[in-house]
């Protein structure tokens, strides 16, 4: 977000001064120069306004994302989101500004000592790994959060992201 204001000349009516010197509902000229502004607003009996640009969204991991859903549903939302993270600076700027949630990285996760082979996700059970051939990477069941990784014990594995070119 750029750090330079923009100025324009309102009315009472909260019409714009616009290219053509008409006063429009919709539509204004903004300049960077106030003074340029003033001399305007001074001849068209108007006065000088700043435009504020709209400020950045933050990226949260869905985890905070749900810390700052649940502070605009309290009554207190600086003190819900003290009391949830250790982050209260980053989750007050989303709660001010918006948000958009991390796509969350997933990984292929090649299987120690066995050539062109990773785990795979059968999904019989919650713990339950197989081994399946390194070309399917665009499977569901062979992408591994970080989280994934760390439960099913597979921190040690040599790892591949997996880019949405392959998803």
């Amino acid at each position: 977000m750029s750090e330079e204001k923009l100025y324009a000349v309102k009315n009472d009516e909260g019409k714009y001064l616009d290219s053509t010197s008409f006063w429009n509902d919709n539509a204004g000229i903004a300049f960077k120069s106030s003074y340029i502004m003033l001399e305007w607003a001074e001849i068209f009996d108007g006065h000088v306004v700043t435009l504020i640009e709209e400020p950045e969204k933050v990226v949260l991991s869905e985890k905070q994302a749900k810390i700052v859903e649940g502070a605009h549903n309290d009554k207190l939302p600086a003190c819900y989101i003290s009391s949830k993270s250790d982050d209260e600076e980053l989750l007050m700027k989303a709660y001010v500004n918006g948000y958009t949630v991390a796509k969350e990285k997933k990984y292929g996760v090649w299987v120690p000592y066995i050539n062109n082979k990773m785990y795979y996700k059968d999904g019989r059970g919650s713990d339950d790994l197989d081994i399946a051939s390194a070309d399917c990477l665009n499977d569901k069941n062979q992408q591994f959060t970080e989280a994934e990784i760390e439960h099913y014990g597979l921190q040690d594995c040599e790892k591949e992201e997996v880019t949405d070119d392959e998803l």
